[in-house]
C-alpha cells in the first residue's frame, strides 16, 4: 500500500504530460524513469545521441527484454499448464514469442506510434514492431521490477492481446522458415541428428545441429527428430537475426565457393571432366 502511494505521488508531476501518457496508455502506470522507455523505442537507423556524446538505441535493452520475456512466459506456462512435459512447454513459448506474433502485439499495443526510426528502415524491417516490444519489456524490468513486468506481459500482452487457444493450434515452422531463408540466398542449410537417447520416463530424446553454408550455427533437442530440427532451427534464426554480420559472412562464403566452382570448371581439361 505504501509503495503504491509513493509511486502515485511520483507520477502527479507527469500527469497528461507526453511522453509519459503516451507510455501510460500503454502499460497502465506512469514510468520513473522515463528515458528508459525512450530509448526502447530509438531503433539503431534514428542516429540520436545521448548529452555524452553516446549512440542511443534500443539493442541492449532489446537483449534483455528477449530473455526476460522469455523467462516470464516459462514461469506463466509452467504454472498454467502442471501435467505438461517440457516438450509441450517449449514449443508453446516459441509460438507466443516468436517475432510474427511480438511484431502483431507491438502494433495492437500502439507502439509503432512511439518508434524513432528513419522512415525507410521502418518500412522495410517489420520485426523493428517485435524488437522494439522487447526492448520495453527490458525497460520496464528495470525501471519496476520481475514483478511488475510478469503482469505487463501477463495482463497486457497476453489476456488482452493473445489468443491463447489460436496459439495452441498454431505451429511455428522455423525449419521451413530458415530452408526458405537458405533459398533465397543461395546457402545450403543441411539438418542432421546427431545423438540420442532416453529420459527419465523412458521417452526418446533427440539432438541435432543445423550447418548454414557449412557452419554449424544452430542445435537443439525434442521428443522426436522433427522437434530437435525444429529447436535446432529456431536457435540458428535468432543468430542469423540478431547478426547481419553472420548472415553476410554466410552469404559472401557461398558466392566465394560457387566462383571457384566455375573456375575449376572453366579451366579443366577434357580429361578431368570425363
Amino acid at each position: 500500500m505504501l509503495r503504491r502511494l509513493v509511486k502515485r505521488i511520483k507520477a502527479l508531476p507527469h500527469r497528461g504530460k507526453e511522453p509519459y501518457l503516451s507510455f501510460y496508455n500503454i502499460l497502465g502506470f506512469y514510468p520513473d524513469r522515463i528515458d528508459l522507455y525512450k530509448e526502447a523505442m530509438t531503433h539503431r537507423s534514428s542516429s540520436i545521441r545521448s548529452e555524452k556524446g553516446r549512440w542511443v538505441n534500443n539493442e541492449r535493452l532489446e537483449f534483455l527484454g528477449d530473455a526476460i520475456l522469455d523467462a516470464i512466459v516459462a514461469d506463466i506456462l509452467y504454472k498454467d499448464f502442471e501435467y505438461k512435459k517440457e516438450g509441450f512447454l517449449t514449443s508453446t513459448r516459441s509460438r507466443i514469442v516468436q517475432r510474427e506474433t511480438l511484431n502483431k502485439l507491438s502494433v495492437d499495443l500502439g507502439l509503432d506510434k512511439l518508434i524513432v526510426s528513419s522512415t525507410r528502415n521502418l518500412a522495410h524491417n517489420t520485426n523493428i514492431y517485435g524488437d522494439a516490444l522487447e526492448a520495453l519489456i527490458g525497460a520496464i524490468y528495470l525501471d519496476q521490477g520481475y514483478r511488475v513486468a510478469k503482469q505487463f506481459v501477463f495482463e497486457t500482452m497476453i489476456k488482452q492481446h493473445l489468443n491463447i487457444d489460436k496459439v495452441l493450434k498454431s505451429e511455428v515452422d522455423f525449419k521451413s522458415r530458415l530452408i526458405e531463408w537458405g533459398q533465397k540466398n543461395r546457402v545450403d542449410v543441411h539438418f542432421e541428428v546427431t545423438d540420442s537417447t532416453y529420459d527419465a520416463q523412458n521417452n526418446p530424446v533427440f539432438f541435432s545441429c543445423v550447418r548454414v553454408g557449412g557452419k554449424e550455427i544452430g542445435s537443439g533437442k525434442g521428443y522426436s527428430k522433427k522437434e530437435s530440427h525444429q529447436m535446432a532451427a529456431k536457435v540458428a534464426i535468432k543468430k542469423l537475426r540478431e547478426s547481419n554480420e553472420l548472415q553476410e559472412a554466410l552469404v559472401e562464403t557461398t558466392k566465394k565457393e560457387e566462383e571457384s566452382d566455375r573456375n575449376r570448371e572453366l579451366f579443366s581439361t577434357p580429361s578431368d571432366n570425363e
